[in-house]
């Protein structure tokens, strides 16, 4: 058993319980802090997700927030395809493992894993405090399991750390994807990629041009048919990926509306004056996040509309002073074609059954890029080691 952790946690339900200055001193503009989470919490998810948030103190002081959730997660996300049918008897005899409870470290739809701490707190002594709380916890959520939900490397010390006092293993997740632009410059950015890729997407972006002349637009309020336009072309798209994590409904969309961080980037064709993309961004000052993105699939494949479509977000994210473009979890083909760069992100669990724990741990170990999504084997393929 760990020492008691010199920290002690509470739990409330809404971000707004917690206070403005907290938040402020513990998230960084550039992170999914307060405004995501009241976003989300308001976006109509409350099916899928129970929303909530530890609240870290030192004595009678607040020091740390922890967005959570929890949810009945399908076994196929937690393990690769071929391993669903080899687990599938278990889940005829126990179905709490076919679909589990499971009690997040996270917010629902953020990037990145993350809490927020005062820069005084001891990261590690705070994490075995949280994870102490959350293991008494699950029972009262009827939960099976934590999960701190894909966190960047900059976690992985205090992870290593953690799992030796608490026995937590170790999960490969969907990296991110990241585009640097330290210049400012869109020709800098070019010239940063290796040559083939440039040369390709130069030939894509040309061949796209001789065939959609395309109306870029940049709204915050689109009006509700536009809306309509929006959320159509999401809801086809989505119904096409092979992994959807979160499910959105059209009030997702309305309320960021009303964010001012959000941005809808859209691409008309000129003639018809109709949608043919979009992509959702989020402008956290220095940073923007592609968080959702639709496309025509009717529309001719030489119109190349990812790649156009990514190309505009861009453009439009240096002309807002963007020195970084982060565009999530999926997609990886097109992504590593215009310069990205993958960001591995990693989830760390505890299942409260020993026997569950020891063979999600023996999952855990078996999951690598290669075994999460083709795209990613190739890359892995092409770049040894990598995942």
């Amino acid at each position: 058993m760990p020492d008691p952790a010199p920290y002690s946690v509470a739990f409330v339900a809404s971000e707004s319980e917690i206070p403005e200055s907290l938040w402020t001193a513990c998230f960084t503009p550039q992170q999914e802090g307060r405004w995501w989470c009241r976003l989300i919490e308001h976006a109509g998810v409350e099916r899928q997700f129970h929303i909530f948030y530890a609240v870290l103190r030192e004595g009678d002081r607040p020091v740390g927030i922890a967005p959570l959730f929890t949810m009945d997660l399908p076994l196929e996300f937690l393990v690769p395809d071929w391993l669903v049918p080899r687990l599938a008897f278990l889940g005829r005899m126990l179905p709490a493992l076919s679909q589990p409870r499971i009690l997040f470290v996270g917010s629902p739809c953020a990037d990145e894993g993350a809490i927020g701490l005062l820069p005084e707190v001891d990261r590690r002594a705070a994490m075995l405090a949280l994870q102490q709380a959350l293991e008494a916890e699950l029972l009262r959520h009827g939960a099976m399991m934590v999960l701190w939900k894909d966190f960047p490397p900059s976690y992985e010390a205090d992870f290593a750390w953690l799992a030796g006092r608490v026995g937590l293993f170790r999960m490969t997740s969907f990296p991110g994807a990241v585009i640097d632009l330290p210049t400012g410059r869109h020709e800098d950015y070019l010239a940063a990629m290796k040559r083939s890729r440039r040369h390709n997407l130069r030939r894509k972006l040309k061949e796209s041009a001789k065939h959609f002349d395309a109306v870029v637009e940049v709204v915050q309020r689109p009006d509700a048919a536009t809306l309509d336009e929006i959320y159509a072309l999401f809801a086809a798209t989505r119904a096409r990926a092979e992994t959807s994590f979160e499910e959105l409904d059209r009030r997702f969309f309305e309320r960021c509306c009303d964010e001012p961080r959000a941005h809808f980037l859209l691409l008309r064709e000129r003639a018809s004056g109709s949608l043919a993309a979009f992509m959702l961004c989020f402008d956290l000052g220095g940073t923007v996040i592609n968080k959702y993105i639709g496309l025509d699939y009717a529309r001719p494949r030489e119109w190349f509309l990812l790649f156009r479509l990514i190309d505009a977000a861009v453009i439009w994210s240096l002309g807002r002073g963007a020195r970084v473009f982060q565009s999530g979890q999926t997609g990886y083909s097109a992504k590593l074609e215009q310069g990205h760069r993958l960001v591995a992100l990693t989830s760390y669990g505890k299942n409260r059954n020993r026997l569950f724990h020891m063979i999600a741990r023996a999952v855990a170990a078996r999951v690598s890029w290669s075994t999460l999504d083709k795209d990613l084997a190739e890359y892995v393929k092409a770049h040894p080691g990598a995942g």
